[in-house]
Order: structure tokens, then C-alpha cells, then sequence
């Protein structure tokens, strides 16, 4: 699934650049994966007994005039073709594709409570310019981190977490104090 995924998303990158619309694409990328990623759409996209022209009626009925030809014209095929289960991989894979032609990376971060505004900006503005990136954020709260933040960005990883301080603190008392 992965390699036709790819082979998708690659192509209509190509059709992107070609007609100078990757901006265009990666915002109707987004809200093409977002309405097709609800349950009710994927049981329709899915189900067998739905043909592909209703499939076509369907993205007609929700796209159209909304999103370039070309996206539609991939909906389209990936009905035809019987690959339904290609169409949110393949428009990840796109999205992935595009924030990298355009310098974005996603930073996962995990902390104990949730960042307010001001923590978030001085993260933001801090990764950005520790990788040379446009830095958007993907906030995730897990309490047993009980304070400070984990944080993996572009291959790059920082755990400042009480929890692993203390877990090295283990490590160090259970060795002798470094005796």
C-alpha cells in the first residue's frame, strides 16, 4: 500500500509544480483527507456494494469547485480503480511532501499539562530557529512526564522530563554515585 501511496502522492505533486499550485493543493489536501477521514465516509468509500460512479456523485457532490481538478480527478480514479483504501495514505503522503518542499516540520511535543499560548510561541520560535525550519506543533499531554517537555522534531530529540531526570538519577544512585 505504501508504494502506490507514494506513487499517488508524488504525482500529484508533479501536477502541483507543473501548474505552479502547491499551496493550492496542500490546503485542499488537508480538507479533502480531513472530510474523507470521518467514519461515515470511510464505511461509504469502502463498502462494496457502492459503486464508483455513486463514489463519483459523491466526490462530485463534495469537492467540486472546491478543490483542483486534478485532486478530483485522482478521487475519481482512486474509485475506478477500485482503491478507495489508497486515498487518505496517498494524501498524507502528499501533505508530507509538500511541508518539506515548503521547509515545515512537524515537532511532536509531550508535556505533563497543556502548554498555554505563550509557551507554545517561545517553542515555536526557539525550534524554528535551533532547525531552520517552519515549526508547527503537535501538542500531546501525558501527565507522567510530571513536568517538562518531551520533543522530537526532524530526527532531533530532547527529553527534558522530570521523569527521565529521575530515571537517570536511578541509573546513577544504583551504580555507586559514579564511584
Amino acid at each position: 500500500m505504501e508504494r502506490l501511496s507514494v506513487l499517488y502522492a508524488s504525482s500529484l505533486y508533479d501536477l502541483a509544480v507543473q501548474k505552479n499550485a502547491v499551496e493550492d493543493f496542500f490546503v485542499q489536501a488537508k480538507m479533502c483527507r480531513l472530510a474523507l477521514q470521518t467514519q461515515d465516509c470511510e464505511r461509504m468509500l469502502l463498502h462494496p456494494q457502492i459503486t464508483a460512479s455513486q463514489k463519483h456523485e459523491f466526490f462530485k457532490n463534495a469537492f467540486a469547485g472546491k478543490v483542483h481538478d486534478d485532486i478530483l480527478g485522482f478521487l475519481y480514479l482512486t474509485a475506478d480503480k477500485n482503491r478507495e483504501a489508497y486515498l487518505i495514505p496517498a494524501l498524507d503522503k502528499l501533505i508530507e511532501i509538500i511541508e518539506r518542499h515548503m521547509n515545515i516540520v512537524t515537532a511532536k511535543v509531550l508535556s505533563a499539562s497543556e502548554l498555554d499560548d505563550a509557551q507554545t510561541k517561545r517553542l515555536t520560535s526557539m525550534l524554528s530557529k535551533k532547525l531552520k525550519k517552519n515549526v508547527k506543533l503537535s501538542l500531546n499531554v501525558d501527565p507522567s512526564v510530571i513536568g517538562g517537555p518531551y520533543i522530537y522534531a526532524d530526527g532531533y530529540y530532547i527529553d527534558w522530563t522530570v521523569k527521565k531526570k529521575l530515571r537517570d538519577l536511578a541509573v546513577y544512585m544504583k551504580e555507586g554515585c559514579g564511584a
